[in-house]
């Protein structure tokens, strides 16, 4: 962690609440690589679609659902507060891995991206919000610099070990 004593005005931070938020934001990128490595060849071997637009579509489902909801979710925010939308994004997201595992056709994995897209939009989205709160104008930069590096981390890491688990276990054992 960076010592708060390097940046003027920022005695009074409230370093641990953004740690939290920066540790959940890790997570919340792990959801997006979960999915990343593996889907392309689900689509391929378990549903047998060749098409590389089509094994594409869950990016695009993904894609066009989050920044639809990103559009109302600053607004939003005001109305029902962060946390409220932080903790809806989150539910919003536990079914995702199980649909993924269960998923009996290709229209269900797209369905799961859209769900993921509200996730990311509502959890991701509101750790910078809820960040740039707590933030002073000096620390802005570093404080979202951690939330960017703490979700593509988790983003990366969960890539990795779900890929290192199909090579294993298998695309859906």
């Amino acid at each position: 962690m960076c010592d708060p004593t390097q940046y003027p005005m920022t005695e009074s931070l409230d370093w641990r609440r953004i740690t939290h938020l920066v540790l959940i934001n890790l997570f919340v990128g792990g959801m997006v690589g979960i999915e990343r490595t593996v889907l392309p060849l689900l689509a391929e071997v378990e549903f047998g679609i060749a098409s590389k637009t089509a094994v594409l579509a869950f990016i695009a489902t993904f894609g066009i659902t989050k920044a639809a909801v990103n559009f109302f979710a600053g607004t939003l925010s005001e109305r029902v507060g962060r946390k409220r939308l932080l903790v809806a994004g989150w539910l919003t997201g536990i079914p995702v891995p199980l649909i993924l595992i269960w998923a009996p056709s290709w229209s269900w994995v797209l369905f799961a991206n859209i769900l993921l897209g509200v996730n990311q939009a509502l959890t991701w989205s509101m750790t910078v919000v809820m960040k740039v709160d707590l933030a002073t104008p000096k620390t802005f930069g570093l404080v979202i610099g951690w939330n960017e590096f703490a979700g593509y981390t988790g983003m990366a890491a969960t890539a990795a070990l779900t890929g290192v688990l199909a090579t294993s276990f298998g695309l859906r054992s």
